[in-house]
């Protein structure tokens, strides 16, 4: 694992994936993702996973622990281990965000270009 410094917010707006990992170290994660118009991340608990989500471009809205809020530009959420969460794109363009996993979530190296996409491999690996 090589150490990294980046313009993230670069990254990020530039993303075109639904989710796409950065980088992964041994106690956290960088992954990118970019909620289309109408859609959503969907509704999940990480047991053993802090997540910070960090909010680039566009309008959404975070519920965590059923209390819906707004999400926009240079807005942020923290997510606890153990929090129900979802995030859903409410504005007319994407919704495009930065999360941090403690510890890591995905694969190293994990890129989905959809939902639907990160759905199956998340089903065939028993999530």
């Amino acid at each position: 694992m090589n150490p990294m410094n980046d313009d993230i917010v670069a990254r990020a707006k530039h993303n075109e994936a639904f989710r796409r990992e950065v980088v992964t170290g041994q106690h956290s994660q960088v992954v990118l993702m970019t909620v289309p118009p109408g859609g959503e991340i969907g509704e999940e608990v990480h047991d053993h996973v802090d997540q910070v989500l960090v909010f680039v471009e566009g309008d959404g809205e975070a519920v965590l622990d059923g209390q819906a809020s707004p999400v926009h530009a240079n807005g942020m959420a923290f997510v606890p281990a153990g929090t129900l969460h979802n995030f859903r794109n409410t504005g007319s363009t994407p919704l495009r965000l930065y999360t941090v996993y403690a510890p890591p979530e995905h694969a190293a190296g994990t890129v989905h270009q959809t939902k639907a996409e990160a759905d199956a491999a998340e089903a065939a690996e028993g999530h």
